[in-house]
C-alpha cells in the first residue's frame, strides 16, 4: 500500500509559504504508479507547491494527504500551459506541416505571400471568401498556415485580410481562432507589424474589437480597417499586391475608380 504524505511529514513553521523561484524537476526521479511504494524521492518544495492554493501573492496550505502519484497528477494538472509546452506543441505541428499532404488547403488559394510592402516586409494575403470554414479540415488549415508562415515570421511581416463578399460560411468559430492564436509562438505576434482588414463590415469591426480586446490585446494597435483596396497603396505598392479579380471588381463598383491617392514616400502608417 502506498505511503501517505501528511502535513506532519512536511516541516512548515508557518501557515503560509512562498512559491519557490524554480522547481528543479529534472533532478527528481518520478516513479510510475507500479514503482510508487515509497516516499524517499519526495521533493518538499514540489509537495508544498501542490498543496498550496494561490491567494494574492501568498499561499494557503490545504489540509489533506496524498499519495506520491496523486501529488504528481495534481501538480501537472494544476499548471497553466507553459511556454515550453507551447513550443513543444508548435514544433510537433511544424514537423507535421512539412511532411503531410496539405494540397486540400493550398489548392484553395485563400492564403499566400504576395510581394513586400514599401519597407521591404513580406505581405501575407488572406482572402476570406475563399476560405470554406465549415467544409474544410481545420487542423490541416492550421498546418498549412504554419507551413507557409513559419519561414516568414522570423522577421517583420504584414497581413492583408480581404473580407470582400464573405458570408457566414467563411467564418471559423471563435474558439478555433483562440486556439490558433494560443498555439502560435511569440514571434508571430512580435514580428507582425500590421494587420490590414479591407472591406470590413459591422460584424468584422465588432469581432475585431472583441478579439483584440479580450483575446489578443498585443496586436490591437496593429490592426487597421480600410474601406478600399487603394488605401493599401500607401503601405504596399500596387505591383506588389496580387489579389483576385472579384476583389478589385467589387472595390470599383463600391468606391469608384481612383478614389484614393496614395502617399508614395519611404514611410508607412504602420511602420
Amino acid at each position: 500500500m502506498a505511503q501517505m504524505v501528511t502535513m506532519e511529514s512536511i516541516d512548515l513553521s508557518d501557515a503560509t509559504i512562498s512559491m519557490p523561484a524554480e522547481i528543479q524537476v529534472e533532478q527528481i526521479h518520478i516513479e510510475t504508479p507500479e514503482e510508487s511504494t515509497t516516499t524517499e524521492n519526495y521533493c518538499p518544495e514540489m509537495i508544498g507547491h501542490v498543496l498550496a492554493t494561490h491567494v494574492g501573492k501568498r499561499t494557503r496550505i490545504l489540509d489533506g494527504s496524498f499519495t506520491y502519484v496523486e501529488l504528481m497528477k495534481h501538480y501537472h494538472s494544476s499548471l497553466d500551459e507553459s511556454e515550453w509546452q507551447k513550443e513543444n506543441l508548435y514544433e510537433r505541428l511544424l514537423r507535421r506541416a512539412k511532411t503531410e499532404d496539405l494540397t486540400e488547403v493550398s489548392g484553395i488559394g485563400c492564403l499566400y505571400q504576395s510581394g513586400v510592402d514599401r519597407l521591404g516586409r513580406p505581405v501575407v494575403v488572406f482572402c476570406g471568401k475563399w476560405f470554406p470554414a465549415h467544409n474544410i479540415d481545420l487542423e490541416k488549415a492550421l498546418l498549412y498556415l504554419i507551413y507557409l508562415l513559419d519561414p516568414i515570421v522570423k522577421g517583420d511581416y504584414v497581413i492583408a485580410y480581404f473580407h470582400t463578399l464573405t458570408s457566414s460560411n467563411n467564418y471559423p468559430s471563435l474558439q478555433w481562432l483562440k486556439d490558433v492564436y494560443s498555439i502560435l509562438p511569440y514571434k508571430y505576434k512580435k514580428n507582425l507589424k500590421a494587420f490590414y482588414i479591407v472591406h470590413p463590415t459591422f460584424w468584422t469591426k465588432m469581432m475585431t474589437w472583441w478579439f483584440t480586446t479580450f483575446m489578443a490585446p498585443a496586436i490591437k494597435t496593429k490592426v487597421h480597417s480600410l474601406p478600399g483596396v487603394e488605401h493599401l497603396y500607401s503601405a504596399i505598392a500596387k505591383d506588389q499586391l496580387e489579389i483576385p479579380a472579384y476583389i478589385t471588381e467589387y472595390d470599383m463598383a463600391t468606391n469608384g475608380i481612383h478614389y484614393f491617392q496614395p502617399i508614395t514616400n519611404t514611410s508607412s502608417p504602420a511602420s
